[in-house]
């Protein structure tokens, strides 16, 4: 069926949303409308669908007077949306949230029902990671033929070209993950591309061709992301040949749990603190109402530099209409003190992120990042970007202008900045990260990009590269893979009594390969046992953009395990627990995920092992 539609998802942390781009250069992308829960009683719509997962009691599933406009999931397997996370702050223990995160947990299987997360609920009621995933973007598959029906079209998900976001810091197990999620939601074959180069599809297009006005060769622009959960960090380089424009991504931050969630919880915490000093308490349902309370006083705030407090008020849960109710406000000096100094302190460029102290136990669970101090996240993301450039000839070549050097420290100083996420939707917070780069440099103004969507950018600039697709034409950002990839390779040596011999990382896949690509390790077989039980394990790194296929690294420098598998292939007959040499074949399909291919030339037989497994 020939394709005509370009469809953008941001399947987001905290909300998700759906883009529709017409196939015609021109054409803007549009946010379709998602109807969701508003109540038991009540459907409406809204242009984003929060990403969380509400598990009813059956009781609420009992009295429920409405349903969705479509034919979907039972009720009592979960609801989806805004209503599922008003219930799920009454009863955090029911609800299901940070589903992307888990998706990239290195210590837990993705596909075990794990959440809710401490909850008290049996194992058969939980869910796990991907399942939630699925359910998010089943949700918003079900919006999407909605909306194409009250159009009067007939055709579904066949008919697009379907494009879901995910960050640059997921690894592969992660990307591959979600591409699954996808397919299992209905969506088809869709294709992967990081959010934070969506968010500058998005910028390129409703700029109507002046960005080539606002940004030159040289110029190097920061992509700085911060939503309600998480915060990412991308550098783009501007290049020119032959009078045209290019651009390609240079460096990847860490998946940081780490935004403007927190920044509510601990203006909760400050003000219930001054609650507490005057006599006040609040139980557990009132606190969560505080943290809601915040947020809006939070954005209130920022939005209006004339105000200088948000009034709050607390309600209990007794029948009389104003028992218990406690009165407050959030005052400008506790907002700038928390949010603005606390996560966007004035600090150096030499000060990076506190490591926090591994003690022999911990709760286990997401890794939260230890240092709230985003500031300090952005210096070592310059600096580690600066470590990750200079291992490759191409790329160094590309920010050598930008390098700078403080107290020993060297980083990358970036000339533009593109803010994205609803956290900059407060000007403070955007011109203290200014503030912060221009002092990093020297003084250096750096050039914030104008007309960012904050909220809907990275949903609308995936439409926007899906329509480039679909059409074959349009700007493109060269990236390939944000990391390089690695499998693990027993070390061949004679036994030493007491001494393991050492694991050594052989590349497969180098940073920047691009989709549609197939590598060959040259001139090198490796044993491959089949028939029996084997161990694979699986590494990355994103500050080694210097090596190459075949390059054999040690498996503890600069890399991090991201997969392991245990399998038995099928073996060659005759051959069973045996060692066979095979040479190894990388490919990243055009889809965006990566297949590791181990081919036996003499009889033609090959194995794929994908890194999609993860806490096996």
């Amino acid at each position: 069926m020939e394709k005509r539609y370009a469809v953008g998802i941001d399947l987001g942390t905290s909300n998700s949303a759906l883009a529709l781009a017409p196939a015609e250069p021109e054409g803007r992308a549009e946010i379709l409308p998602i109807a969701q829960l508003f109540s038991f009683q009540t459907v409406g719509e809204l242009d984003m669908l929060p990403s969380v997962l509400y598990l009813p009691l059956e009781n609420e599933v009992s009295s429920a007077a409405v349903s969705l406009p479509w034919e979907g999931e039972p009720l009592r397997s979960g609801l989806v949306g805004q209503f599922a996370r008003e219930q799920g702050t009454r009863m955090p223990d029911r609800m299901v949230a940070s589903a992307k995160s888990w998706l990239c947990n290195p210590h837990v299987n993705p596909e075990e029902p794990v959440l809710p997360w401490n909850s008290d609920l049996q194992a058969g009621q939980k869910v796990s990671p991907f399942h939630a995933s699925v359910r998010y973007l089943r949700h918003l598959r079900q919006a999407f033929e909605r909306a194409l029906e009250q159009r009067g079209e007939l055709h579904g998900t066949e008919a697009g070209e379907i494009v879901v976001t995910v960050p640059a810091s997921f690894d592969d197990v992660a990307r591959a993950l979600t591409h699954r999620a996808a397919q299992a939601a209905g969506w088809g074959e869709v294709t992967l591309l990081e959010e934070q180069q969506a968010a500058f599809y998005y910028w390129i297009a409703q700029s109507q061709g002046k960005w080539r006005d606002q940004v030159r060769p040289g110029d190097l622009v920061l992509i700085c992301d911060v939503g309600g959960g998480t915060a990412d960090f991308s550098l783009v380089a501007v290049s020119g040949q032959a009078g045209v424009l290019q651009l390609e991504r240079v460096s990847v931050g860490d998946h940081i749990l780490l935004g403007g969630d927190n920044m509510d919880l601990a203006l909760a915490y400050a003000v219930r603190a001054e609650l507490e000093g005057g006599g006040e308490k609040l139980d557990n349902w009132q606190f969560l109402s505080l943290i809601h309370s915040c947020r809006v006083g939070k954005e209130t705030l920022f939005a209006d530099p004339g105000l200088t407090a948000y009034p709050i008020s607390v309600p209990s849960r007794s029948a009389s209409l104003f028992a218990g109710t406690v009165s407050t406000s959030l005052r400008r000096d506790t907002l700038e003190a928390v949010a603005l100094n606390g996560f966007f302190p004035r600090t150096g460029i030499t000060e990076h992120p506190a490591r926090r102290r591994h003690l022999g136990l911990k709760e286990f669970g997401l890794d939260y990042a230890a240092d709230p101090a985003l500031s300090k996240h952005l210096a070592f993301f310059l600096a580690r970007s600066f470590k990750n450039t200079q291992a490759s000839d191409t790329l160094s070549g590309l920010v050598a202008k930008q390098v700078r050097e403080v107290e020993g420290v060297q980083f990358i100083s970036p000339t533009a900045i593109l803010f994205n996420g609803g956290v900059f939707k407060a000007g403070p917070l955007r011109e203290r990260i200014l503030e912060l780069l221009s002092v990093w440099s020297g003084g250096e103004a750096v050039v914030e990009l104008p007309e960012s969507d904050f909220d809907l950018a990275v949903a609308k600039g995936a439409a926007v590269y899906a329509r480039t697709r679909l059409m074959g034409e349009g700007i493109r950002i060269k990236a390939g893979t944000a990391r390089s990839y690695y499998i693990g390779l027993e070390s061949s040596m004679p036994a030493v009594p007491g001494m393991m011999p050492p694991l050594k990382a052989v590349c497969v896949v180098p940073q920047g390969m691009e989709e549609g690509s197939e590598e060959s390790l040259p001139g090198r077989d490796f044993g491959l046992i089949t028939g029996e039980l084997v161990e694979f394990r699986f590494f990355s790194s994103t500050v080694r953009a210097g090596d190459r296929v075949g390059d054999l690294v040690d498996a503890e420098e600069d890399l991090e395990e991201t997969a392991s598998l245990q399998v038995a292939l099928p073996p060659l007959e005759g051959r069973e627990g045996t060692m066979i040499p095979v040479t190894l074949h990388s490919v990243v399909t055009a889809l965006g995920t990566l297949e590791l291919w181990m081919r036996h030339e003499p009889s033609g037989r090959q194995w794929k092992l994908e890194f999609n497994v993860r806490g096996q």
